[in-house]
């Protein structure tokens, strides 16, 4: 069995949550999972009326988090949401209250 790192559990579980207290980034995420999980930054901004530099750092945020892959489809950049990590950290953290 791992030994488990409590500092670096921490950290992320720090930056998650942090990344998630913008009402944006969380609407990109929902935007995300509602349209089957993946998307270009381009459909991604059109869904938004803030700018396309707003739109990017808030994306830049979600992947610094791990909240969302990025893979490169030839010019595109296509976003899909890492439901294992949300669920993981949002969903330990939440555990504690559940006993």
């Amino acid at each position: 069995m791992a030994k488990r790192d409590a500092r670096r559990e921490l950290a992320e579980l720090d930056s998650v949550f942090a990344c998630l207290a913008h009402a944006s980034r969380r609407h990109v995420l929902l935007v995300l999972h509602l349209h089957g999980g993946a998307m270009t930054a381009g459909e991604i901004a059109s869904r938004f009326d803030c700018t396309w530099p707003t739109t990017s750092r808030h994306l830049k945020q979600l992947e610094e988090a791990g909240l969302v892959v990025v893979e490169t489809r030839g010019r595109e950049r296509v976003y899909e949401v890492n439901g294992g990590l949300l669920k993981r950290v949002v969903g330990n953290w939440l555990e504690r209250f559940a006993r």
